[in-house]
């Protein structure tokens, strides 16, 4: 994170450095992933906009289909 940034989070009282338990200033960013077996990854969704989710019917549909095919 930047340090002008880091500083902001700073000024809140929002210390990742406590959350995260370490000085990386890193923030986490969401992911779903699907994994079928034999740890073969079958959907993946990766995004750095923290407010984003993916809708549960998408993942459904993963799971459907990976049932179907197996």
């Amino acid at each position: 994170m930047p340090q002008d940034l880091a500083q902001i989070y700073k000024s809140l009282n929002m210390d990742l450095e406590k959350f995260n338990g370490d000085d990386s200033w890193e923030l986490p960013m969401p992911a779903r992933y699907v994994v079928a077996g034999g740890n073969e990854i079958r959907s993946a969704v990766v995004n750095f906009d923290y407010t984003y989710r993916p809708e549960p019917i998408d993942t459904l549909r993963v799971l459907q289909e990976l049932a179907i095919r197996g």
